[in-house]
């Protein structure tokens, strides 16, 4: 049960700050110890009740699963320390951009449980879409509780290994794309006569909604848009307009280089 583990995050970087906020509340703050060598970095999560320390041991020592946010130059010569001091019922879970399990199981001792999570800095409203793959010597009942666990921080599905770099590219990057196009909205409501504050809230909930309806309605988004776009009205001229200036392409494009530059940071 999720609800009785101790966790251990390395690193407390964006990602280990966002997941352990979103956590909190889920989780008692006593449950979880954050380690990381910046002090200034441990302030806010020790309001929150976290335990925290400048020593990556303490997020080892005694903790059922151990949560790496480490830059993925850096985790050789961290992991060949903290492997000393990890036990073999401990779950390692690492949310590394590009590095593959192998990678990581390389570094441990033998037969040692590695997940691997893509996940975002939405877990921080617990609105994340996130996915994970199992390492070689990881049981089904081990997958299970990390999958619960980022579970409480939104959704979660289970992917193979080779498809986390495409996972990386779409959601892990993913919400950069949607920032860019919140903003740009808001740009052209703006040139269009609107006060910012309202063209921004406006393009924001508009997301929202148009992504709730695609989850909740089980509908293709081309079956919406059709249903929003009438004849020769102003929808059919702004999506003619985007066609023309290649936005599909663009997005498809993004995501093809954030999934190609995660896989070269696992090659390096």
């Amino acid at each position: 049960m999720i609800e009785k583990c101790k966790l251990g995050f390395v690193g407390a970087g964006n990602m280990g700050r966002a997941l352990i906020e979103g956590l909190v509340g889920q989780l008692a703050p006593e449950q979880i110890t954050a380690a990381d060598l910046r002090p200034e970095a441990l302030e806010p999560l020790a309001a929150l009740g976290v335990c925290t320390s400048t020593n990556p041991r303490d997020a080892v020592s005694g903790q059922d699963l151990v949560i790496l946010g480490l830059k993925p130059q850096v985790v050789a010569p961290v992991l060949e320390d903290l492997a000393l001091h990890m036990n073999p019922s401990q779950i390692i879970v690492s949310m590394m951009a590009g590095v593959p399990c192998v990678r990581i199981e390389a570094l441990l001792a033998d037969g040692q449980s590695v997940v691997r999570v893509m996940p975002q800095t939405l877990v921080r409203l617990r609105d994340a879409a996130c996915a994970l793959c199992a390492g070689r010597s990881t049981s089904a009942e081990e997958i299970a509780l990390v999958r619960s666990l980022f579970e409480l921080v939104g959704t979660t599905v289970e992917v193979a290994e080779n498809q986390m770099d495409a996972v990386t590219g779409l959601s892990g990057s993913g919400p950069a794309w949607a920032y860019t196009v919140i903003e740009a909205l808001t740009d052209g409501g703006v040139r269009t006569g609107l006060p910012r504050e309202v063209a921004l809230k406006l393009a924001a909930q508009t997301l929202i909604g148009a992504a709730r309806l695609v989850l909740e309605s089980g509908e293709h988004p081309a079956v919406l848009k059709d249903q929003v776009t009438s004849p020769g009205g102003t929808t059919a001229a702004g999506l003619h307009k985007l066609e023309e200036k290649g936005l599909r392409d663009a997005l498809i494009s993004a995501v093809q280089a954030a999934a190609d530059r995660s896989a070269e940071l696992g090659q390096s």
